[in-house]
């Protein structure tokens, strides 16, 4: 079992530079970056816009970590950060743990 952190951001620069200090500090093995329609409500009316999603493969233990770290340097006054328990085949689940090792 590993984790799935599904995390939207206003456009691809910022999902790329979140992307690369995730991955880089090893709280996820990798990201995916892709682009969707988001329909939502924010200060009393629904907004319509594309965003981007990243979708960050990483272990339970880095939850917390990666969390904050989206949090803290995320531009959304509140982001959307949400943790999904997922399996895989025995080896891309080997994988994602190897990776996300911090030696």
């Amino acid at each position: 079992m590993f984790l799935i952190v599904y995390v939207t951001h206003p456009d691809e620069e910022c999902a790329k530079q979140i992307s690369d200090v995730i991955v880089s500090a090893r709280l996820a093995a990798c990201s995916n970056v892709l682009p969707i329609d988001s329909m939502y409500w924010w200060e009393g009316s629904i907004q319509s816009e594309g965003e981007i999603v990243t979708l960050f493969k990483t272990i339970p233990e880095n939850w917390e970590k990666l969390m904050k770290k989206i949090n803290d340097i995320h531009p959304y006054e509140v982001p959307c950060i949400i943790k999904i328990e997922v399996e895989a085949n025995e080896a891309y689940e080997d994988w994602v743990q190897e990776q996300c090792l911090n030696d």
